[in-house]
């Protein structure tokens, strides 16, 4: 079903106005991104600026590491969780022209393909391998290239290093992550592989994923932890409880995984869509029929916001993150170019401080079905 066809006549006019302008906006920033490399040679008094260097290329900082304000996740490129995986050969240029456009974070993980879509990253990336962080993440147990379940156990987690380390095509990793806790390894001892990693070399620093306040307490004792990597956007705000302000405490960075929650705040699916059963869509607890007919009230903000922007609704979603504290970091995926292009230019969106609260205030309102809940928040995921 068109989505225009559900707006008032006064909304449409406005967007299809807005989208005009953000098309001509779009090839002028697309054409200051082609100077990106250049930029990023540049010191940051020669950088600071409105246009003397692309919004693109923007840092952010996770605990100790510096990377761009928006990352660029790989796992859709291999993984066949929400599309069919994609030829290495298709893959590799759209990484490396995020890397043109000065993007410099980039997220992988063992367990995407699995392995294949380290490989691509590695390729991908070699050329310009101190140029860029390398995100990856451990933690699963395999068989016949199928995960059968978590593993965290030292010796696994070493072996698990050495084969990203080759598949990546680097000498060390930049940011580790534990993809997932695993019940039966206390985190204290998988905090303590990390720091003999990072002593070796093998890794810089050290992230989690999907992690309880008291469990990012436990292992941010042991080992710094730069980053913690959990799901969150307009749609899924448990984070909001608890675990964001342990990230400032500590000085921890958060990279949301889902920024744009598969899409839906993207504006690619509506109340009519419908998943088969072989599609991992089928399974998402807000794509079900009823919770997409009822979440359509939160879109229909989002779009709102977005003509009222002159923005797309995925830029918009994604300037919302990027609003909320300065130490956030999200990770889009995508397999197109012009999708990338279009992620970025949520680093030109801004929001004055009345804004943000007129937003919060009204999606607050709003009653939704399928998420987490808060109090989700406070166990491991």
């Amino acid at each position: 079903m068109n989505n225009e066809a559900q707006r008032p006549a006064s909304i449409k006019e406005d967007a299809d106005t807005n989208r005009r302008k953000f098309l001509i906006n779009t090839g002028m920033f697309s054409a200051a991104l082609a100077a990106a490399p250049a930029a990023l040679a540049l010191p940051q008094s020669e950088a600071s600026g409105r246009g003397a260097v692309p919004q693109a290329v923007n840092k952010r900082r996770l605990g100790a590491l510096e990377v761009s304000a928006i990352g660029l996740g790989c796992m859709s490129m291999t993984s066949e969780s929400y599309n069919p995986p994609r030829a290495k050969a298709e893959m590799i240029p759209v990484i490396r022209q995020a890397v043109e456009r000065g993007v410099t974070f980039f997220d992988t993980a063992e367990v995407y393909g699995p392995f294949s879509n380290e490989e691509y990253v590695g390729e991908a990336l070699a050329p310009v391998r101190n140029q860029v962080v390398i995100a990856s993440k451990f933690g699963f147990q395999f068989e016949q290239n199928t995960s059968t379940g978590r593993n965290s156990r030292p010796a696994h987690l070493r072996k698990a290093v050495e084969g990203m380390l080759k598949r990546l095509k680097t000498d060390r990793i930049d940011l580790l992550y534990l993809h997932r806790i695993d019940p039966e390894v206390p985190v204290e001892e998988v905090a303590e592989v990390a720091r003999q990693f990072i002593q070796e070399g093998k890794a810089l620093h050290f992230g989690l994923s999907e992690t309880s306040p008291d469990t990012l307490r436990r292992a941010h004792a042991i080992q710094p932890v730069a980053a913690l990597q959990s799901e969150y956007s307009i749609l899924q705000r448990t984070p909001e409880n608890q675990i964001l302000a342990t990230c400032e405490e500590l000085g921890i960075g958060f990279v949301p995984w889902g920024p744009v929650c598969r899409g839906f705040l993207a504006d690619k699916f509506d109340e009519w869509s419908r998943f088969s059963e072989e599609s991992r869509l089928s399974q998402v607890p807000y794509f079900t029929a009823d919770a997409l007919q009822k979440n359509m009230a939160l879109l229909n903000l989002v779009r709102h916001w977005s003509d009222r922007k002159g923005v797309t609704p995925a830029q918009f979603s994604l300037a919302w993150l990027l609003a909320q504290k300065p130490w956030i970091v999200p990770i889009p995926g995508t397999t197109k170019t012009h999708h990338m292009n279009e992620n970025l230019g949520a680093l030109e969106v801004t929001f004055s401080s009345a804004e943000l609260k007129e937003f919060r205030t009204a999606f607050s309102a709003i009653e939704l079905e399928g998420v987490r809940s808060p109090e989700s928040a406070l166990t491991d995921l």
